[in-house]
């Protein structure tokens, strides 16, 4: 598997790998695929996460149980590419009231807010900011004022849709209260 995750992957090869660690009974290679993406090799490493980027919704369940650790990691990645891949991943996973990590939403707060990081990296931590804050009101205070404080910048139009998208979720939820 690491070679072929050495070069650039075609379409047709990300579905080829994606296939071949499909179902429960490929579980061992889920996991060889996942230690890839520990690889010291940048290439292997961010190939690995493509492949996930690219699992059905049943097979990302898998991914459900490397929750904290996707989360540490991003804590402490410095490259951009690995660190968009893994919050498209925790993105896909879920969130609720009792497993929620503060040092994750302080991470995203502060991401989403820094005008010196990509716009991906923002506007997934708007949406993972959100997905996370959406069960205490005084968070989502606290998420709305940092939003309406970013609203005032240029934003890109991934970015403004991601603003929006939240924005129009925490009026619903105040309307829902």
């Amino acid at each position: 598997m690491k070679t072929l995750l050495t070069h650039r992957l075609s379409q047709s090869e990300i579905m080829q790998l994606c296939a071949s660690t499909q179902g429960e009974h490929n579980d061992n290679l889920k996991e060889e695929l996942y230690q890839l993406t520990l690889d010291a090799d940048r290439r292997v490493a961010t190939n690995a996460l493509w492949v996930f980027t690219h699992f059905s919704a049943v097979d990302n369940e898998w991914l459900y149980a490397k929750h904290d650790q996707l989360i540490d990691r991003c804590l402490k990645e410095k490259d951009t590419t690995k660190l968009r891949l893994m919050l498209n991943l925790l993105l896909r996973q879920p969130y609720t009231e009792e497993a929620i990590r503060t040092d994750f939403i302080d991470f995203c707060l502060t991401r989403l807010a820094d005008t010196k990081s990509p716009y991906a990296v923002r506007a997934q931590c708007i949406k993972l900011a959100y997905v996370q804050m959406r069960y205490w009101p005084e968070l989502l205070n606290e998420l709305c004022q940092t939003l309406e404080m970013i609203s005032c910048e240029h934003l890109s139009p991934g970015l403004r849709s991601a603003w929006r998208q939240v924005m129009k979720r925490i009026q619903n939820d105040n309307r829902d209260k």
